[in-house]
Parts: C-alpha cells; structure tokens; sequence
C-alpha cells in the first residue's frame, strides 16, 4: 500500500523559489517506495498511468494538445522539452519542474534515494494574477478546485509509486 502526505516544501529546491514568493500557491506530497528510482522513470510512470492519461484525453480535446505515452517517456529521459501542454521549465539533478503553457500552474518532481528504497515528492505551483484591485489572486476557478486539487495530487502520486513499482 501507498502511503501519501503532505511535505514540507524542501529548502534550495526549485519549488522553494515558488514558495518564497508573494501570493504563490505551492503544495508537496511525498511518498516512499522500496528499490531506487530514478527521475525518469518516476516522471515516465506519473505521466503514463492510467489517472494520468484520463486528463491526457481531456486535454487533447479540449486543449487540442495530444500526447502519446513515448513523448511522455521522451521529457523523462531529457529528450524533449514539451509534452502535452507542458515544457520543461527547468531540470536540476533529480528534480524536475514542468510548467504549462500559459505558464499559471508548474508541476515538480524530486526523487531522492535512501539506501533500499525512493522518496517520490510532486508538487504543484499555482502562479497569482493581478485582480483589478491590483491584489494578487490564484482566482475563482482555482479556489473553487482546492480541496479537488488536493484529493487528484495525492491520487496521481499514489498511481505513479504503484506503478514504478511494477
């Protein structure tokens, strides 16, 4: 069985810089898995399970953004720089930040190996706009999908370490 929770946002990783910043939404669920696993696999694994592929559909028809399950293979392995409607905003030793295309929402990835066995951290940044206040806002929609957004993070987490450890 999988166990997920909720994580502290690691200092000096790249979503820390989101962290720090004013009006940022940034959230880290970990979980942990026997064997090693590299970033790779764990973000060809996130990418490809069937959860994942559910919102794969729903963006290639309302996004007109396909995506095949060897392009998702190819942005783990550092071959490509886009998936669906992610690009890969930065790639750091084992960490990995995606960030979609209107650049609002990024999702992070960090493995790290302890002797016999991975930590899997995924976490999500949401990017504020400027309400016409001039406050800085995440907006109706996200704060409407929080607690949805909550309950899917942890669920696609869960799905990825199942499926690295097939």
């Amino acid at each position: 069985m999988v166990v997920v929770v909720n994580q502290d946002i690691p200092p000096g990783r790249l979503i820390a810089d989101y962290a720090e910043r004013a009006g940022h939404f940034t959230d880290c669920y970990s979980c942990v898995v026997p064997g090693q696993v590299t970033l790779a696999d764990y973000v060809a694994a996130f990418y490809t399970t069937p959860l994942f592929r559910a919102e794969r559909f729903v963006l290639r028809v309302a996004a007109r953004a396909p995506s095949t399950d060897a392009q998702a293979r190819a942005v783990a392995d550092g071959q490509s720089e886009r998936f669906a409607i992610w690009t890969v905003e930065t790639r750091r030793g084992n960490e990995l930040m995606m960030a979609e295309r209107s650049g609002r929402t990024k999702s992070w990835f960090k493995v790290m190996a302890q002797c016999s066995e991975t930590q899997l951290l995924f976490g999500t940044v949401v990017v504020p706009v400027r309400s016409k206040s001039g406050d800085l806002v995440l907006g109706p929609v996200f704060d409407s999908l929080k607690g949805a957004h909550t309950f899917y993070a942890r669920a696609l987490l869960a799905a990825a370490a199942r499926r690295v450890q097939r």
